[in-house]
């Protein structure tokens, strides 16, 4: 049995949220990641002084306040052929596109949970 790993032919970061990439492969996978560990604004979000002491008054662990943790947000397997492309749109900063050796080319948009988690 030969095992092969696969090879990466793109790799793309979001120029709006550095946090996000996309690595597309020869077996057929696009995949979004979070690389939080990376990224300019490594929390999400920038935090004011006056949310660092309204948090030491306030006790209570707030999970949606939490830091984002490097993950793989989703694994996009639409394409029938080695993925040679990906790119993120110029426009929408949720919005990327990947494209396969067959031609075919597949639009998708970040998980709408985790768009709202970076922007909150």
């Amino acid at each position: 049995m030969n095992n092969v790993c696969p090879r990466v032919w793109s790799v793309r970061y979001n120029h709006s949220h550095d946090q996000l990439v996309l690595t597309a492969s020869s077996d057929s996978r696009l995949i979004l990641s979070n690389m939080v560990s990376i990224s300019s604004e490594p929390f999400g979000h920038l935090v004011d002084d006056e949310e660092l002491s309204e948090g030491e008054d306030n006790h209570q662990e707030d999970k949606s306040k939490e830091p984002l943790k490097d993950s793989v947000v989703s694994t996009y397997e639409e394409h029938e052929d080695s993925v040679y492309a990906a790119e993120w749109s110029s426009a929408d900063p949720w919005l990327f596109a990947s494209l396969s050796y067959d031609g075919r080319l597949v639009i998708n948009r970040v998980p709408r949970a985790l768009k709202y988690r970076i922007l909150l």
